[in-house]
């Protein structure tokens, strides 16, 4: 049985990091980052750390085979963040309830944005005097909705599979929108108290369209000597996140869970712990205290990087993040402290920006 699960990984993978090969040449980083964020105060707090544990409606986003873990019939979860002091806004919403005893649907909905961008085209009128009644406002967003399907397995006792079909839009005012699709698939394995997880996004290679309103940004551009953009299209490339937790129990009332998450790209090198031109790998890792199945303490690290002082030195950085959570009767209260970035310094971590994430849920029968 585990030399058949783990065949099932290794080809899933070795899948993922071909396709990947194929197709790096030809696309760029970083393309639709922000739904690599992340979602809920529960995974945030644990520094992203999901793939093998998520339980609650939030699995349409971490890994669509988790639904399956939902322990009432009507599932809700809430998530709304602000980042960069506020300036960005990153708000989730999903619902999940299963549709017979073997599978489970999920419908998400993410937004990332900054608004009230002042336009100051028209600041300027025909006489050059300045009118500020004539600013207009307007907003940068970027929408995804995720449609999750789980279902357990036949082949392998306790496997769970799920996939999520991912519509996304990208909005620059009337300046620029874009719209993409892809597909993400995953899969849990459960042996008693160890937790397994395997989850491929943009399997098929997300495709992201862009158009331009040219008149609206022709003058600005001429005045600039800059050339008038074009549309054109992203491919956002495959990454497989592999994830193990395990449950500890203390005594009566308290217990543990312990996880990590490892995370492989495929689109050049990136700052990560382990990088080379074909595959990067980023490691992350959380824990979470559990005391009467109704109180949890959490913390995690990610993001590690490497940063370059002014003296020419080199600095590692990995991200803390901090929550607590409260549970009763299907209700969920999750906070979490996420640091966004640090002071240069030799340590870890010190100083810097953090974000506050707030989220809640709501699940009966």
């Amino acid at each position: 049985m585990y030399k058949i699960t783990l065949r099932f990984f290794l080809v899933a993978a070795l899948f993922t990091c071909w396709s990947a090969a194929m197709a790096q040449v030809s696309t760029p980083k970083y393309s639709n980052e922000f739904l690599n964020i992340g979602v809920g105060a529960r995974a945030l707090g644990m520094g992203n750390v999901q793939a093998a544990i998520v339980d609650d409606a939030t699995a349409g986003y971490w890994n669509p085979a988790g639904l399956l873990n939902l322990k009432y019939k009507y599932n809700i979860a809430l998530m709304h963040s602000e980042l960069f002091a506020g300036i960005a806004k990153n708000d989730f919403g999903s619902f999940a309830m299963p549709l017979d005893s073997n599978s489970v649907l999920g419908v998400s909905v993410i937004r990332l944005g900054v608004d009230d961008i002042a336009d100051t085209r028209r600041l300027q009128n025909e006489y050059g005097y300045i009118q500020y009644d004539s600013i207009r406002f307007f907003s940068v967003a970027d929408y995804a909705m995720l449609v999750s399907y789980a279902r357990r397995s036949n082949l392998i006792e306790g496997l769970q599979l799920g996939a999520s079909a991912k519509l996304i839009y990208r909005n620059v005012g009337e300046f620029a929108n874009a719209y993409g699709f892809g597909i993400d698939a995953g899969a849990q394995l459960q042996r008693g108290t160890w937790q397994f997880g395997a989850m491929a996004k943009d399997i098929t290679t997300t495709f992201t369209a862009w158009t331009h309103n040219v008149e609206a940004l022709e003058d600005a551009y001429q005045q600039t000597g800059n050339d008038l953009p074009e549309s054109s299209a992203e491919l956002t490339l495959p990454r497989l996140v592999l994830g193990v937790g395990k449950n500890f129990t203390i005594n009566d009332k308290l217990s543990a869970l312990v996880a990590t998450d490892i995370d492989f790209t495929f689109d050049g090198k990136r700052n990560v712990l382990l990088k080379s031109d074909v595959v990067s790998v980023d490691p992350h890792v959380g824990v979470e205290l559990v005391y009467a199945d109704a109180v949890f303490v959490r913390g995690g690290f990610n993001n590690y990087q490497q940063t370059r002082n002014f003296d020419g030195s080199m600095n590692n950085r990995m991200q803390p993040n901090f929550g607590v959570g409260f549970r009763t009767n299907g209700l969920n209260l999750d906070l979490a402290l996420s640091r966004v970035n640090g002071k240069e310094a030799g340590a870890i971590s010190s100083g810097g920006i953090s974000s506050v994430i707030i989220s809640f849920g709501y699940a009966f029968n």
